[in-house]
């Protein structure tokens, strides 16, 4: 696992090649935004699977991100990075897409709850030669992700982006539009309920 020099020596590497293809972009080269998507894809996709709990709704909320980026992109003023601009955009479009997709999220979870692994969301490789192991990986990751679904929309996003994303509080803050005092008690919060919801479980 890289260290942390290593993972901010990536970023700030990162944020540079943004800056170019974002510039490259808003001067006319439209090509330039498939380099922003490869550079982001990744991270956005599970961001929207940790909201979101289903692998297709997932895919389609992250390619629905990127859609509005690209729409938007010509209008972004670089006062914060590409990348907290673009998190931003995906927090609000899983917040919406939630807000529509709850009743059948409820049910897929209620399934879930029956067969945590027949659900390719939580597949999870795992070399163990023991079956015995990866089954109970496999268990355990569907009941953290069930509990970090439950949590009320605005916990669940300070912690996956926090926890899981792991960003900083003032990119959280900007992302969200919360202040840091607030991130940092929703984020306590969250962790707390977290806890509380998977005691006795894992």
């Amino acid at each position: 696992m890289d260290d942390k020099f290593t993972q901010n020596l990536r970023r700030r590497r990162n944020q540079t090649d943004d800056l170019s293809l974002v510039k490259a972009f808003q001067a006319g080269d439209k090509e330039a935004f498939d380099g922003l998507v490869l550079n982001h894809q990744d991270r956005i996709f599970n961001l929207c699977l940790w909201f979101v709990g289903d692998y297709q709704e997932a895919n389609d909320a992250a390619q629905e991100v990127f859609i509005k980026a690209f729409r938007s992109l010509n209008g972004f003023k670089r006062k914060s990075t590409f990348s907290t601009w673009l998190y931003r955009i995906a927090v609000n479009t899983c917040k919406s897409r939630l807000n529509s997709l709850e009743i059948r999220i409820k049910k897929r979870t209620q399934r879930l709850n029956k067969a945590a692994d027949g659900n390719p969301s939580v597949d999870i490789e795992d070399p163990s030669p023991s079956p015995m192991a990866a089954l109970e990986k496999k268990e355990r990751s569907a009941i953290i992700k069930r509990a970090i679904q439950a949590l009320p929309k605005d916990k669940k996003s300070v912690l996956i982006l926090r926890d899981i994303q792991g960003l900083t509080y003032e990119e959280i803050s900007v992302i969200t539009g919360l202040n840091l005092g607030t991130v940092k008690s929703k984020l306590a919060r969250a962790r707390g309920d977290l806890r509380k919801k998977l005691k006795g479980l894992i």
